[in-house]
């Protein structure tokens, strides 16, 4: 492994001052941390980009209690105040969006075009949430007795907790922070080790914005070490994470000692549904769009891609052309479609889902393998004759596959879409409205797409059912996530 020059990454950034190599809490950059230090590498390339400070358990307690600290101040403002705050994060990271995205891409690896939409994503949420801060709203109530009205407030949860993932590095902290602060919450952010730069150049342009020393902080080291901390603290009281399943399970199992409010935001196994009506060229379009978004590695991306016997081979053969059309690089490089994965762990497991489908008599239709371009990269790859019993079938994949199932009837395909512990995203293409009602109606997943691949906006509640997760995410439920609800019962409260 080899290092990036500061010069190099200067180069790619019009101010390397987003690039930073601390921790930031209580509105200090912490550049040293309790557990050593660890690197933040390059996928693309496999060169070190920062090495960071891996913060103790001792330290995460301590950004904890300055995010108790500035609760009380933060709560208090109005939120018109909040509100303007939160405009002007909104404002710096529009302003810095092409910064934002050459460090996405520099750790995580996906193509420049993509990390440009995410930023554009994530700047969408302190948008959307600058503006429901003003509008929380309780409610008054006729009571029981005459004498009395039931007054309901919303009040802000406190402390919260944000664990989240490195595939979506911008949009997965804005999508929490941004709701959480103008609910007049504050927060500590525990970023992925991936991809901590991205988290952190967020936090200096919150910083700038005007956001209090306490409000906002971000820890960054070990998982096994932060995340104890963040889980058992009582004066945490919610914890909001995305990523797999089996770690929010962990993650509520360890809340629940403190009875802490959890949002879960977890795995998934996208079906796709063609039906032999649909049009094929919005059904292939959406397919790829919801199958190679950042290289396969998303947890709504399509998992299974059921398509009806009447149209299969037509759609197969022609989102197999458009597969082998997709280019496969650096992030940086023109033109580029598909960028590595994220690590070699991630490269084997979609590996082993092509050869376990191949064993079981699937065809290959376009990829299949690694590809020569670097270690971390695999060809974007499409699988015919693949059945329920296939490991592709049985697990989230997170790599750049497309499995194709052929099915015969609606009954059918419900029962395969819905064979499945998890219920997050789902697609559906269809010209028929009646069934559109009746699928959408009977598949088992928290959001559908209907006749489209892209699915994710600010004011789209985001969310699963099943072991695909708890609460939602954005819209203007994404708020509730962060309130309590308060009952004042004020006897006296008319006269007589």
């Amino acid at each position: 492994m080899t290092a990036t020059t500061g010069s190099a990454i200067s180069s790619l950034l019009r101010e390397p001052a987003l690039i930073r190599d601390a921790a930031f809490v209580d509105g200090d950059w912490i550049r040293q941390g309790g557990d050593g230090t660890f690197s933040v590498i390059n996928p693309s390339t496999g060169t070190e980009i920062a090495q960071l400070p891996a913060l103790s358990r001792e330290q995460t307690a301590t950004a904890i209690d300055a995010a108790n600290r500035a609760l009380t101040g933060w709560r208090a403002r109005s939120g018109k105040d909040r509100s303007t705050i939160l405009r002007r994060w909104f404002d710096l990271v529009t302003e810095h969006a092409d910064d934002l995205a050459a460090i996405i891409t520099l750790e995580e690896g996906k193509p420049l075009a993509e990390a440009r939409a995410e930023v554009a994503y994530a700047a969408s949420f302190l948008e959307w949430f600058a503006e429901e801060a003003k509008r929380i709203r309780g409610d008054i109530f006729d009571a029981p007795l005459a004498s009395r009205r039931i007054v309901v407030l919303k009040e802000p949860v406190g402390v919260c907790a944000a664990i989240t993932p490195w595939n979506f590095p911008a949009a997965m902290i804005t999508r929490k922070a941004a709701p959480a602060l103008a609910a007049g919450c504050t927060m500590v952010v525990k970023p992925a080790s991936q991809t901590p730069l991205t988290a952190l150049a967020l936090a200096e342009l919150g910083a700038r914005a005007g956001i209090p020393a306490g409000v906002l902080n971000v820890v960054v080291g070990s998982a096994g070490t932060i995340g104890p901390e963040l889980t058992t603290n009582p004066i945490v009281r919610k914890v909001t994470f995305t990523g797999s399943t089996e770690v929010g399970r962990q993650l509520m199992q360890e809340s629940a000692a403190t009875i802490k409010k959890v949002s879960m935001e977890l795995g998934g196994n996208a079906p796709v549904i063609i039906f032999d009506d649909a049009d094929l060229e919005t059904a292939v379009a959406g397919v790829l769009a919801a199958k190679y978004r950042n290289t396969g590695e998303s947890c709504i991306g399509a998992n299974r891609v059921y398509v009806q016997a009447g149209i299969y081979d037509r759609f197969a053969a022609e989102y197999s052309s458009r597969t082998t059309q997709l280019v496969v690089g650096d992030g940086f490089g023109d033109g580029v479609t598909i960028g590595p994965l994220i690590d070699a762990a991630g490269v084997a497991k979609v590996d082993e889902h092509v050869r376990d489908a191949v064993s079981q008599g699937a065809r290959i239709t376009a990829g299949g393998q690694p590809s020569s371009v670097g270690d971390l990269f695999y060809e974007p790859t499409v699988l015919t004759g693949v059945t329920q019993t296939m490991l592709i079938a049985r697990e989230e994949t997170f790599g750049p596959i497309t499995p194709l199932i052929r099915f015969t009837d609606e009954a059918e395909v419900i029962r395969m879409a819905n064979d499945t512990d998890f219920g997050l995203a789902s697609y559906l293409f269809t010209r028929d409205s009646e069934r559109v009602w009746r699928v959408a109606a009977a598949i088992e997943a928290g959001m559908v797409g209907i006749n489209t691949g892209l699915i994710s906006n600010e004011v789209a509640p985001f969310g699963g059912i099943k072991q695909s997760g708890i609460g939602r995410e954005g819209s203007v439920y994404g708020i509730e996530e962060y309130l309590e609800i308060k009952y004042l019962s004020w006897e006296g409260s008319r006269d007589h």
